[in-house]
């Protein structure tokens, strides 16, 4: 070998450990830095990744969100009410984007963790339970809702979440789907997301699908949540889930809340409530049974009250009554809702 071939073949060798080194420390850099991925979840985490100590002093609340944009103004709610504790989000599907998210809108809270439950073993995990219950503030992210249903229903998730509500005291908030499962009865859309023309057409179309009882809380007792309200035209779809929930023989004046996009309410301990984003808020009343209600007839169900709560409002989930808004009365004829309010507007 002349002394150029030796040269050149030295420096492809050097080369060569330089890119496997290199090569080597990228994947030792990826792997510190990403989520260690379990059987049946994937847990995502920043900030302190021990228990907070000592146990934060938490105020209790809820936060019922409409779906579409965040509110900010909920997530520094919950923080205040947390103590700066730990802040958990649980979902079954999506990505840790709520981490930094709330991070940078609650600095003080000890960690921000994400846990993605993807099956029933995952939400029966030990590390899932006690997650849950050392948290200081849950948020449960939009998604499906008959997914959490289904993967949470019997599970350590959902004694978790009743420990937060009714044991721990700890704030706890949900939107879109997250939002639907806080409440005693649950729209689950488990076949197929149904419209209001559909649900009023025929209150028992195959998408309407009912449950209860996933979380239980004594302010989600006896109500049915709806989200993006307004925006998708939810109201007819909520007068029929109502109507369906009394001839279950589920409640016999069952009550219903539908919250826009962009909106959530803010609820302490005793009810009271207050809005905040950029929309509304509508409180239904169910009178009782419906007048007609039958397979493939249209609806007729009459005097369902309703308040409508706008920005700046307040409402009483625990005496079911408001300030700053709008009371009206709805009525549905062989599927056509109409209303009392000015104009004729049932929103």
């Amino acid at each position: 070998m002349t002394t150029l071939s030796f040269i050149t073949t030295s420096l492809r060798m050097l080369q060569g450990a330089a890119l496997v080194l290199i090569i080597c420390c990228m994947w030792a850099i990826s792997a510190s830095g990403a989520p260690k991925s379990k059987l049946g979840y994937t847990s995502f985490i920043v900030g302190n990744a021990a228990d907070a100590q000592p146990s934060p002093t938490l105020s209790p609340g809820l936060v019922l969100m409409g779906g579409g944009t965040d509110v900010d103004a909920a997530f520094q709610f919950m923080c205040q009410r947390a103590g700066g504790g730990d802040f958990v989000v649980i979902r079954t599907t999506g990505t840790d984007a709520y981490n930094p998210y709330i991070q940078q809108l609650c600095p003080q809270m000890d960690s921000v963790e994400t846990i993605i439950i993807t099956s029933v073993t995952g939400a029966n995990s030990a590390y899932v339970s006690s997650q849950i219950q050392n948290a200081e503030a849950l948020w449960i992210a939009g998604g499906d809702q008959s997914t959490y249903t289904t993967l949470w229903r019997g599970t350590a998730v959902q004694t978790g979440v009743n420990f937060l509500l009714n044991s721990k005291l700890a704030p706890v908030g949900g939107t879109s789907a997250g939002l639907a499962v806080l409440s005693e009865f649950i729209y689950t859309g488990a076949l197929g997301s149904v419209t209001s023309s559909q649900a009023l057409a025929n209150p028992f179309h195959r998408y309407v699908t009912l449950e209860q009882d996933l979380f239980q809380s004594a302010l989600g007792g006896n109500k049915l949540y709806d989200s993006h309200f307004v925006t998708r035209d939810r109201m007819g779809r909520s007068l029929a889930f109502l109507a369906r929930i009394v001839n279950n023989g589920w409640s016999a004046q069952p009550r219903g809340i539908g919250i826009d996009e962009e909106t959530a309410l803010l609820v302490m301990p005793n009810g009271a409530s207050t809005m905040v984003g950029v929309g509304a808020a509508y409180f239904l009343q169910a009178p009782g049974p419906a007048q007609v209600l039958a397979d493939k007839t249209p609806l007729t169900y009459l005097n369902i009250g309703v308040y409508k709560v706008p920005q700046g409002g307040t409402f009483n989930l625990s005496s079911w009554t408001g300030t700053g808004g709008v009371a009206y009365t709805l009525n549905v004829n062989a599927g056509a809702i109409s209303s009392t309010q000015a104009g004729g507007n049932i929103y």
